[in-house]
């Protein structure tokens, strides 16, 4: 084994860890069930976390390898550990390994009963309101490798045999090494094919006649639905024949569904004249992750639903345990891993993760929301809306992706500020799934240092705006607007209002200034009355503000 970086199915631990006084193997028990109860891993001891080797004098006991397996065989409950072996390094220093199967019926435990889960390179801990979610997942994770059928490849489609392993090896992405399989030897390493001869569940998914697929017990169905103003539906394409492999299924989608390729007239002074309804990209990765991520024992269709002035795709069973709305741009989880791997292979998708980025990624520099992000036991729904945010906003973006080589975490970045255009750094971290605002400045990136966005304000107070200066050299003729002015202008033109209008209530002075961010004005009418610059008298309730008057 060459490559140790942690992942989600890697483990690196020191040998201090296992073997020793200061050894923990109470810890490794909960790496152990952690794997169990996702897909299986594999733990290395002897290499210290994301060094890439062990030490040069390091020797394993045997005898110290088997007390180390036994110890957490008796820690846990529902986990296999399989193959130890002890590895020498090119430096002369030996490690051992051990895989960790998934547990295919029953939930992992450790002996004292807490139950975790592998998510991306960290260990979740199990509530009891998600068991039944995780007895649900123990299902999905091993749904692919189930022989149901007992299909042999001579009695599946040679139409579609031909149709995968002629695009595999077509692809750039599938090393020659693979390519030069026989075409039975290829389809039992992409886990098609299982050693006895079979087709399993994601090969009958891939290989199988139409009368084949249908017998899954949850096949790959579609729904297309198109809706007018009224949301009344004008149009209805059901995919419930089987004729399809997941390949061909995606790209008739795509050529089926006309709607998702209109386009919104813009004027003629931007950079862009016409832009799509819905970015290319996000269209494919929405319904490339539809396929990707389904739970395969829920029963339910696919459904992509296309309204006037949104899209809204809904999938059978909810996110993997450990993803949420809330962090789905970080968090990697894979319901699917052979199915993902194969689309990845075939040019279909990244693979690694959830494509979320991608999606933020294209919908900012459109300057459009968000996807709203929904997720239960038995499905999830994503909505992408239609409308640009601000024709202002996409005209700065424009102009800085064409002058600046920016990375995908500045795009997403800069999309989130040019639309709001004055963000906190509290709400930008919200808003990029961040635990924790430190990480906010790998996000940044050079966006401050290029002069593309300025700061005001300190630590938490510290907010990022579009850098005037750049756009007024660019000539872009941005229309000014009263959501960034500048706190000292916001006193005088407060002080102005009050002087004009007399007493108000705070309600008053915000409606008046409605261009300003109410909590800006709140903010910025208390600090006045506590520096003394305005006045403040009556009630909670009742409060109102006003100038003070100059003496005659």
């Amino acid at each position: 084994m060459n490559n140790f970086q942690e992942g989600s199915n890697i483990e690196c631990k020191s040998l201090k860890k296992a073997i020793g006084q200061k050894s923990d193997v109470e810890a490794l028990a909960e790496t152990c069930v952690c794997f169990a109860n996702a897909q299986g891993g594999t733990l290395i001891i002897g290499i210290e976390n994301k060094q890439s080797e062990p030490p040069a004098d390091q020797k394993i006991n045997p005898d110290d390898m088997n007390k180390v397996l036994s110890r957490l065989r008796s820690l846990t409950s529902g986990v296999s550990l399989a193959n130890p072996e002890i590895i020498k390094h090119p430096n002369g220093g030996e490690y051992f390994t051990v895989k960790v199967l998934p547990s295919v019926r029953t939930i992992a435990t450790t002996s004292s009963g807490k139950v975790l889960m592998r998510v991306s390179d960290n260990c979740y801990s199990v509530s009891s309101e998600e068991l039944t979610d995780l007895a649900a997942e123990k299902n999905a994770f091993q749904w692919e490798l189930v022989v149901s059928q007992k299909i042999t490849l001579a009695q599946a489609d040679p139409a579609q045999i031909d149709f995968f392993v002629t695009n595999i090896r077509k692809s750039e992405k599938v090393s020659d090494f693979i390519k030069q399989k026989t075409d039975a030897e290829l389809l039992e390493f992409y886990q098609l094919l299982s050693p006895e001869g079979y087709l399993t569940n994601l090969g009958v998914l891939w290989l199988g006649a139409p009368a084949q697929r249908a017998r899954l017990s949850y096949p790959l169905t579609f729904q297309y639905l198109v809706y007018n103003e009224r949301d009344e539906k004008i149009r209805d394409k059901k995919y419930h024949f089987h004729q399809y492999n997941p390949m061909q299924l995606l790209l008739d989608i795509e050529k089926e569904a006309v709607e998702l390729n209109y386009s919104t007239q813009l004027n003629n002074g931007l950079f862009r004249e016409t832009i799509r309804n819905y970015p290319r990209e996000v269209i494919r990765e929405l319904l490339i992750n539809s396929i990707a991520h389904k739970r395969y024992t829920n029963s339910g269709d696919i459904f992509l639903e296309v309204y006037p002035d949104r899209i809204v795709l809904t999938n059978p069973g909810g996110l993997p345990i450990g993803v949420s709305k809330d962090n789905i741009l970080h968090e990697r989880q894979r319901r699917n891993p052979h199915l993902i791997q194969t689309l990845h292979d075939l040019k279909l998708m990244e693979g690694e993760g959830s494509g979320y980025d991608l999606i933020y990624e294209k919908l900012s520099l459109d300057a459009k929301l968000f996807p709203e992000i929904e997720s239960n036991y038995s499905k999830m729904s994503v909505t992408v809306y239609s409308r640009i945010v601000s024709e202002e906003a996409l005209t700065v973006i424009d102009y800085v992706n064409k002058h600046f080589q920016l990375s995908q975490k500045e795009i997403i970045t800069l999309g989130m500020v040019a639309t709001r255009k004055k963000v906190l750094a509290t709400q930008l971290s919200v808003a990029l799934q961040l635990q924790a605002e430190e990480k906010l400045k790998y996000w940044l990136g050079s966006l401050v240092e290029k002069n593309i966005l300025v700061t005001r304000g300190i630590k938490k107070g510290t907010e990022y705006l579009l850098n005037p200066e750049l756009f007024s050299q660019a000539k872009l003729n941005l229309a000014p607007g009263l959501k960034t002015i500048e706190p000292h202008k916001l006193r005088a033109l407060i002080v102005e209002d009050l002087k004009y209008n007399g007493k108000s209530t705070m309600k008053a002075i915000q409606q008046r200034l409605s261009e300003v961010l109410p909590q800006d004005i709140q903010k910025t009418v208390y600090k006045m009355v506590a520096e003394g610059e305005i006045q403040a008298s009556g009630a909670k309730k009742n409060k109102v503000y006003a100038a003070y008057k100059k003496n005659k």
